[in-house]
């Protein structure tokens, strides 16, 4: 008879193989790939807290890869900001981030303009870096008003690390051409960076995946009820928004510019929604260096503007009310000189004016969740 001992050593090894497929798994499937991080690039007028904290919002979200910071003049200086943000990634140890300073006036518009402007239709409340003095109603605590070069001492310290060298446009140009249709760019100031990178390369605009904006109201408010000292301008004027009055004619470029997504978050989508003392205190109540950061540098009161905006960006899912519109901005000289233009989407004057995804209303609660956990990480 013949050996039945190959048989049995056949189903042997059988058995062995089986068991040892069985007890390494892995071995049987590939590691899933890891996920690719959004790209964005903070272009901020940033030099106190309503600023900064924004860009930590963005910087502590593990999801998240901030290319660069780039200031633009608008609340303060240029010069002052880019100290701020170096000092505030120092604070944080996020000095691998770099920041770009940008424009540091407008590309027409200018302070004796404005002067004059005032001159034949009024006071505008609020002049941003060309303030002269603070209005009597001010209760916060504001930096007093200096020229465009000059950098006061920071309460925080002044930075060691330096920017980088180049222009915000030049960057922003290096980074898109890197990374085309990849990079967000969340806009928090005025537009003149953008206006200028545009106009350096016809490119630009397209290469960009999307451009989130800021400013404007569009709901209805009551004209004659009471308004905190941040509405005083808003709420008589509500199209007079200023991070495009400040420099319309770079508003008016990128509102005419084809992107492939623009987005307006605009003031209506922060109302009520402020820093106050309680939010911010749990925020810092983890004691980590932005928590440290933040409980040395912030002041309670300031309504929540780029915060929102940065909230909005980073989970579209807290916008409870958004619309379409198409939009410009007015150049004409006089008391509308830089106030936003609008029209039902797709039907403006055909000057090239775009069709904006605008953002009228966010969830409060969960912003201020938002607020209080990235800050407190």
């Amino acid at each position: 008879m013949p050996s039945k001992r190959p048989c049995r050593l056949v189903s042997i090894l059988s058995l062995l193989l089986a068991a040892l497929l069985s007890s390494a798994p892995a071995l049987a499937a590939p590691a899933p790939a890891p996920v690719a991080k959004r790209l964005v690039i903070v272009d901020q007028d940033a030099f106190e807290g309503p600023g900064l904290q924004p860009i930590l919002m963005l910087l502590q979200d593990p999801t998240v890869e901030v290319l660069g910071i780039t200031t633009v003049t608008g609340d303060g200086w240029a010069p002052e900001e880019t100290a701020a943000t170096l000092r505030m990634l120092e604070r944080v140890g996020r000095t691998d981030v770099p920041v770009v300073q940008g424009a540091v006036f407008p590309l027409v518009n200018s302070k004796p303009a404005t002067t004059r402007r005032e001159a034949l239709y009024g006071a505008l409340p609020y002049k941003g870096a060309w303030m002269d003095a603070w209005p009597a109603y001010n209760t916060m605590k504001r930096r007093e008003p200096h020229g465009p070069f000059a950098v006061p001492p920071l309460p925080e310290g002044m930075p060691r690390a330096k920017a980088r060298a180049g222009s915000a446009a030049e960057f922003m140009l290096e980074m898109t051409r890197r990374f085309p249709g990849q990079v967000s760019i969340v806009a928090m100031g005025p537009l003149t960076n953008l206006a200028l990178a545009q106009r350096l390369d016809d490119g630009f605009a397209g290469r960009v995946k999307e451009l989130v904006t800021e400013g404007g109201n569009f709901i209805a408010s009551d004209i004659d009820g009471e308004h905190d000292e941040f509405a005083m301008q808003t709420a008589f004027s509500p199209r007079m928004s200023f991070n495009h009055f400040f420099d319309p004619e770079a508003a008016h470029i990128v509102f005419t510019t084809k992107w492939r997504r623009l987005v307006l978050v605009t003031g209506d989508a922060n109302e009520g929604i402020f820093g106050t003392a309680p939010l911010i205190e749990k925020a810092a109540a983890s004691g980590r260096p932005a928590a440290r950061y933040l409980k040395q540098t912030a002041q309670a009161g300031f309504p929540l503007w780029d915060e929102v905006q940065a909230a909005a960006w980073l989970d579209p899912a807290i916008v409870t009310r958004k619309g379409r519109l198409a939009m410009d901005v007015d150049l004409m000289p006089g008391a509308n000189y830089g106030a936003l233009l609008a029209w039902p989407a797709g039907k403006g004057p055909g000057l090239g004016e775009q069709d904006v995804d605008v953002v009228y209303r966010v969830d409060k609660a969960r912003v201020e969740g938002m607020f209080v956990d990235f800050l407190g990480r």
